[in-house]
């Protein structure tokens, strides 16, 4: 950790833009501070880290996702895959049983399993929705953000 800094209301204003469906993630009155971590900075939400910089776009880390109920760029994929993605892995095209067709080639997106629903990884999406859905080789989804990495464990 480097610096941490509480948000000007401006910032948050366009930071709050650019989260669109997951802008829920900041209630009003919720005290916003910026964290300089590696390897994002991370948008800490009364003391949580829900959101995460990549580049200067704003998304929500798995924690966030856990509270969000939007459904925008969510890739679902079946149980076998899931303990590979829990340790880092990249999203592999056979795994994935659905997609968001609005999904394009370099958005976020939050890959979630078939049975719960539940968010594993954040990621970087190699190809659109549709083809991630046809595809039956190669990686779908550059893995940025997983369940037991440096994010998820951050001690505050």
């Amino acid at each position: 950790m480097r610096k941490r800094y509480h948000l000007k209301k401006r910032e948050l204003r366009r930071i709050k833009e650019g989260l669109a469906d997951y802008s829920s993630l900041i209630p009003k009155n919720a005290i916003v501070e910026f964290l300089e971590t590696e390897p994002y900075p991370l948008l800490l939400v009364d003391g949580e880290p829900l959101i995460m910089l990549i580049g200067e776009k704003p998304f929500p880390t798995l924690k966030g996702a856990l509270k969000s109920s939007a459904e925008s760029n969510r890739v679902v994929v079946d149980m076998g895959a899931v303990k590979f993605l829990a340790n880092g892995a990249d999203v592999m095209s056979p795994g994935i049983v659905d997609a968001d067709p609005n999904i394009k080639k370099g958005d976020l997106v939050i890959v979630v399993d078939e049975k719960h629903a539940k968010p594993i990884t954040i990621g970087i999406s190699l190809t659109d929705g549709a083809s991630m859905i046809k595809n039956r080789k190669g990686k779908a989804i550059k893995t940025i953000h997983y369940i037991g990495d440096k994010i998820w464990n951050l001690k505050i």
